[in-house]
């Protein structure tokens, strides 16, 4: 039995999913690290919320550009849709865990993961339907 699966390497993953491997690694280290109190903007309520919103919308915007710029055929498919969706949302909720429980310095909390959901969810229709004509534009060498 023959196996049709072609193989990658670790260099060619991280060629073809460059922009959200570098956004996780910065959402992460974002999410892990001390962070000074940082004073409310007037007439921005629950400015970190919207900095969750943002991050996490940005991570999807990246899986979506990601893998349209990686497919041959430039589908939108029902596992794309699932992982750009999903992708972020885990991360977001892992992310909150880690905070809760594995730091002293921050805390993990549902609004934050409801804002990240949220971001995610709003960023879908960019990344697919806007991020797809910068994604045509860009080409990694070989």
């Amino acid at each position: 039995m023959q196996n049709n699966c072609k193989q990658i390497t670790l260099m060619e993953s991280i060629k073809r999913y460059f922009w959200s491997i570098l956004i996780t690694a910065i959402v992460i280290i974002i999410s892990i690290i001390p962070i000074p109190e940082v004073p409310q903007l007037e007439g921005v309520p629950l400015m970190d919320k919207w900095v969750h919103f943002l991050m996490y919308g940005v991570v999807a915007c990246c899986v979506c550009y990601d893998y349209y710029r990686n497919r041959k055929d430039k589908k939108i498919t029902g596992k794309s849709v699932f992982w750009t969706l999903a992708y972020p949302i885990l991360l977001g909720g892992l992310l909150e865990l880690w905070q809760k429980y594995l730091t002293t310095c921050r805390s993990g909390e549902w609004l934050d993961f409801f804002a990240d959901s949220i971001g995610t969810f709003l960023a879908f229709p960019i990344g697919f339907f806007v991020l797809r004509h910068f994604a045509k534009k860009v080409n990694f060498p070989k």
